[in-house]
């Protein structure tokens, strides 16, 4: 476990770092032989977010992280490009913006009233892509990013709480630990009552990280100025910033960005190409559905050692990305 690992850790106080790595080391007993051949997404940071959206529960952390692998393989997150998704951004509802906060943590900033499409699947698709966007631009002394909701336009009709519950789902179990604050940026007084039905999707971590933000109210402006630098932060935010969402150029910026992953992801490896990353179809996947009493008490497969060629490359490519 690394030093900038451990010394995030000891904010557990229940435990002390030899505790969390014993748990850590529990965890990977509990994957079973796949850990050892998935060093980067079974690795000791990884699992310790996992742990720690747990309580460091071992058998439930190991739970949660076969769930995620599932998903990688399912749903290939790695494999969405813009071209996929450039109808959804096309309002700036959901952005990486182009500066970092205070700490150097990326910044996605999400304006839920500039909603522009009905579908659910898609909208989960941009937010998975965004998501996986801000972890690139992770530095390596950070796990985690902000998150900044500006509350310009909403109004009840923007409300989805089938996307609302998906969007809890997708961010809590498979993107632990990722949130180091939320901002809820000038939130209408009816929305008190929306916050009321989101809570229960929420664990009690992911909601106490929230802050509410009122651009009238100075005491909670305040948030804003220990938080962001304002000569970046948009003058919509509470900053001094005019420039504003560009769409032309958030574009190019991200084409730029899946050409980089692509150009990483290619050269990572070989054999198989980059097609198959992640590639679910595989007849000889592990069983990452040897869940209930089998998951809990042992590996992803007992059956056989040989790694799935395309799980093989899975780990070699993302040696350089920064993943759950």
């Amino acid at each position: 476990m690394s030093s900038i690992q451990l010394k995030r850790s000891t904010k557990d106080k229940s435990l002390s770092p030899a505790e969390q790595q014993a748990q850590i080391d529990e965890v990977r007993k509990l994957i079973g032989p796949i850990a050892e051949k998935l060093p980067v997404l079974c690795s000791d940071a990884s699992i310790s977010r996992y742990l720690r959206a747990r309580n460091w529960s071992a058998k439930k952390a190991s739970k949660m992280l076969k769930e995620t692998l599932k998903w990688r393989l399912q749903y290939k997150p790695e494999k969405i490009r813009w071209e996929d998704i450039a109808h959804e951004a096309e309002t700036g509802k959901i952005f990486r913006a182009n500066y970092c906060d205070k700490l150097g943590r990326p910044v996605l900033v999400m304006r839920p009233g500039f909603q522009n499409t009905n579908s659910t699947s898609g909208q989960i698709k941009y937010l998975v892509y965004c998501m996986e966007n801000a972890l690139m631009h992770l530095n390596q002394d950070q796990e985690q990013m902000v998150w900044l909701v500006d509350f310009q336009g909403w109004a009840m009709a923007s409300i989805s709480v089938k996307v609302t519950r998906e969007t809890a789902h997708i961010l809590q179990d498979h993107y632990p630990e990722r949130l180091g604050v939320g901002i809820l940026y000038n939130p209408p007084k009816i929305f008190e009552s929306f916050w009321t039905m989101v809570k229960p999707f929420l664990e009690p971590k992911t909601y106490k990280k929230v802050k509410f933000v009122y651009s009238n109210d100075p005491k909670s402006q305040k948030i804003i100025e220990e938080i962001f630098d304002l000569d970046k932060l948009d003058v919509a935010l509470g900053g001094r910033n005019r420039a504003g969402f560009d769409y032309q150029a958030y574009a190019r910026q991200m084409k730029e960005d899946d050409i980089r992953k692509s150009n990483f992801l290619d050269s990572s490896c070989s054999s198989p190409p980059a097609s198959i990353l992640f590639e679910s179809h595989q007849p000889e996947s592990p069983d990452l559905d040897h869940d209930s009493n089998a998951s809990d008490e042992g590996g992803l497969s007992s059956e056989g050692e040989a790694t799935p060629p395309n799980l093989k490359c899975i780990d070699e490519k993302t040696q350089g990305l920064s993943l759950n």
